[in-house]
């Protein structure tokens, strides 16, 4: 029998790598996003249609009432522009969700107690740790010492890509063949990505540096 295991997914092009990674790995994947009220939802959109067509359990769980409680980023807080730019630049900040991966992390890890699973897999990966603390090293680290006592059943959380940067992760993807075309990364969410912002510049650039086209559609 496969080891069940849960993926944080978001329909982002880490998160879409590190699924695909997980199935490659020969794991019980159970997919699960969130939709706490984000600029762009869109992106779960994405994953429900790649895990409809890759046959993975999929849960997306609305937690949009918290909104209220995480505002002062562009991400929620509708009167903040998105900023425009590098992840490096200190703007870039205004994209922080004030402790969001914790409480998605602890979600996720309540749903894999539940499945028997023991080990919940997210995106996290080194091109965050500048402005996001909550995709850093020592957040993982201290997330896992919680997750071994907080139930009578210890889990694990991995970030298979927590040293690699983007370039990196797609690079891997790429070796495997993947569509980035099925994930939306932009923060604005609109009918095309802007191209501007601190994630889609991150994404156009891992294109570059690979030498590969992206195959998403951007705003002129």
């Amino acid at each position: 029998m496969k080891e069940k295991v849960v993926v944080v997914y978001s329909g982002g092009m880490d998160s879409f790598t590190v699924l695909h990674r997980a199935l490659r790995d020969g794991f019980d994947v159970y997919a699960l996003s969130f939709n706490y009220g984000q600029r762009h939802s869109k992106e779960l959109r994405y994953a429900k249609l790649v895990c409809e067509e890759l046959g993975v359990p999929h849960r997306i769980t609305d937690i949009t009432e918290i909104n209220q409680l995480l505002q002062g980023s562009s991400l929620t807080s509708s009167d903040i522009e998105v900023a425009e730019g590098h992840y490096a630049a200190d703007n870039m900040k205004t994209t922080v969700v004030p402790n969001r991966n914790m409480i998605l992390l602890s979600l996720a890890v309540g749903y894999a107690v539940s499945l028997g699973a023991k080990v919940v897999f997210y995106g996290a990966h080194s091109g965050d740790h500048t402005i996001y603390p909550d995709c850093r090293p020592e957040f993982v680290q201290a997330m896992n010492s919680v997750t071994q006592i907080a139930n009578f059943e210890p889990v694990e959380i991995v970030s298979p890509f927590l040293d690699d940067d983007k370039t990196e992760i797609l690079r891997y993807g790429l070796g495997l063949g993947l569509d980035y075309a099925k994930t939306w990364t932009c923060y604005n969410g609109r009918e095309e990505a802007c191209g501007k912002c601190g994630s889609c510049v991150e994404r156009l650039e891992a294109f570059a540096v690979n030498g590969f086209t992206d195959p998403l559609k951007y705003e002129s």
